[in-house]
Parts: structure tokens; sequence; C-alpha cells
């Protein structure tokens, strides 16, 4: 699975960069022919419009991005459709929200149309849908989008091309000295170097790229960050070559459910909960009225929220049972004591099927 950057597919005036698009168009059917499944999630939609609007500088306000947005994605996929076209490979314009992973259903039907398009032997190519997305519902970047695709299909390698080598020690950009790393294997070892880097045309930068290698990998996804105007850069990353910056599987045994469920679901309130119940909750017990001392946001049954100890730390991300006015009511009160003054029958504030440990 490969994300190309807008900055290998448009220069700063919002131009196809042809040379850098249809190599990478290339190898990706190359790869397709010798039997691989591929996916491509592409930015490129706002920068494409910026180009035919005349606009010297990315939009900031949300209708000003879907309407750049609306006029770019269609010049996008065209180019794309011409070009695999060449290849004599047939591709699909696959457009998502946020609300499509957040939302169980949609989750299953956006796996299960990408799961029949690459049995069909298609190239799915993803964007987000930035016309009709808003604040609330957007993946932020389209890096987190190919984070999360990748855990949706189960992708066995996540390929994310930029403007750069790969990480570095420090930025590139603005540091001669810096050194590229090109073996991930513990995030914590990237505690104190800079990933602020971020172009003019895409809403990434490396720390996206990195916290989406974080989310990629913990689902069994390896992950390789690398520059998307190398020629040959996706056949070297696939071979193996000393490419970018690799970083290492480290899958965390969980379903597919519950890698939604961290990933995926988004988050509308919180929950601090006593000791007790945090020590619950790290032994997957469910999360009991008893247990929670405040109720914070405006959350309904069936939103995401999150799970705070006393100390501020994040225990866990989880599917409220019941809204935050009937949890603000019964917090603090046992099982026994709560019965009528909630809607739904389950006496549990979360159930360990729908929580999921953060550390």
């Amino acid at each position: 699975m490969v994300k190309v950057g807008s900055s290998t597919l448009t220069d700063e005036q919002g131009r196809f960069r042809l040379g850098p698009m249809a190599g990478r168009v290339g190898e990706i059917a190359g790869l397709q022919r010798n039997g691989n499944r591929m996916l491509l999630v592409s930015s490129g939609a706002v920068s494409s419009g910026m180009g035919v609007l005349r606009l010297e500088s990315r939009p900031e306000e949300i209708i000003d991005l879907q309407a750049a947005s609306a006029v770019g994605q269609g010049r996008l996929y065209h180019m794309y459709s011409q070009l695999f076209g060449y290849e004599d490979v047939v591709t699909a314009q696959v457009l998502l929200t946020a609300f499509d992973i957040s939302a169980r259903a949609q989750y299953l039907n956006a796996r299960n149309t990408l799961s029949k398009l690459l049995e069909w032997g298609v190239v799915p190519i993803i964007n987000e849908n930035d016309t009709t997305s808003t604040e609330e519902l957007c993946f932020g970047d389209n890096d987190a989008l190919a984070a999360q695709v990748a855990l949706l299909v189960k992708a066995d390698l996540l390929i994310l091309l930029t403007d750069t080598e790969g990480l570095f020690t420090a930025n590139p950009h603005l540091d001669p000295a810096a050194e590229r790393i090109p073996l991930v294997e513990d995030f914590e070892a990237l505690l104190g170097i800079d990933t602020t880097s971020q172009g003019p045309l895409g809403r990434g930068g490396m720390r996206s790229k990195v916290n989406s290698a974080r989310m990629a990998v913990s689902g069994g996804v390896e992950t390789v960050i690398a520059r998307g105007t190398l020629p040959g850069v996706v056949g070297a990353v696939v071979d193996g070559q000393d490419v970018g910056t690799r970083f290492l599987a480290q899958d965390q045994k969980l379903g597919a459910f519950k890698l939604w469920l961290l990933y995926g679901k988004s988050v509308k309130g919180r929950v601090v909960v006593d000791r007790g119940a945090a020590k619950a909750i790290r032994d997957r017990s469910s999360l009991l009225p008893v247990g929670i001392t405040r109720v914070e946001g405006n959350f309904a049954a069936g939103d995401g929220v999150l799970v705070i100890d006393e100390n501020g730390r994040e225990l866990a991300k989880g599917i409220a049972s019941h809204s935050h006015d009937e949890l603000d009511q019964v917090k603090g009160m046992r099982s026994s004591s709560t019965a009528g003054l909630m809607s739904e029958s389950t006496p549990e504030a979360i159930h360990r099927d729908h929580l999921v440990l953060i550390d």
C-alpha cells in the first residue's frame, strides 16, 4: 500500500509533477502485475485545485478547502486514470470520511468494498472526501487516513512518500548536519527528535507521518517513510533496500474491532475513574458506574470516550453504554442502585468488550 503526498504530486503552483507521478504509477502497476494487491492513498486534491484557481497559498478555512478540493479531486483522479490506463490497470476512486471509519457499519462496508476491488484486480485510489468532511469528521491528514486503511485491509506494508529521504535526527531543511534514521524498532528512541517540518501544500508533516507509522505498526503493518520523487522508490522499499526510514511491525495482537476502536473511533468525552476502577480496567474488566468520579464532554450512548485515572493518565478508550447525562447521574453508585436511572438495561458504563487499553 502506497500513500503519495501533495509535494510529490504537485509543485507549489499546484501543477502536476508528471515525472514522479507517472513513475510511481508505473511502479505500482508493475508490482500488481507481479501478483501484489496494491492500494494507493493520494493527497493532491486541494493543491491541484489551488493550481486551477491560482491560489497563492493553501486555504485555511474549511469552506475554502472544501471548494478547492471539489475543483481539484476530479482533475487528480482523471490524471491517475489516464496514467494507470497506459499501464492497462483498472482503477477505482474511493472517497472516505472519518465517519466511514468511526461508525462500525460504515467501517465494515468500506472494508468489504476495498476487498472486492482488490479481488477484481482493481487498484483503489483513496482520498479523504474533503468536499463533505467537517472539522469534527475528518482524519486531519492523509497520513492518518493511510494508516487507517492499512489497518482496515490488513496490509503487509505501508509506504508513506514525502519530500524528504525519511526521518532525520533533526529537520534536514534547516540543519545540514541532520542524519537519516534508517530503522526504528522502538518509538521511545525518537523522543526529542524534531518532527515539526511541514510543506506549503499538504496539511501533514513528519510528525503526522511518525504518528501514522506508530498507528500502523501497532496493528502489524510494517511502515516506511521515503522520498516520493526518488526513481524506483516503491520497488526499492518492497525489496527491503536501505531507503527511507523503516518502522518494524509491533503487532499488539488486537482484533480488527479493537484496532478500529483504538484508532478509528472518534472521542466525544472523558470519564475519570478511581484507583479501583483503573485496576479493574487494566485487568480487562468492564467499567461500572461505581468507579466513575467525574464525567466530561457531551456524548451519547454509542459514542467514543477516553477513560482517565485520577492523575490525568489516559487508560483506555471505549464505547459508552450510556449518555453523559445518565453517567453523570449515576457516577459513584453501585449497580444495585442504578435501576431505573439509565435508559439501557446494561449496568456497565462501558462493557469490557468495548474497551481497549491505550498503553
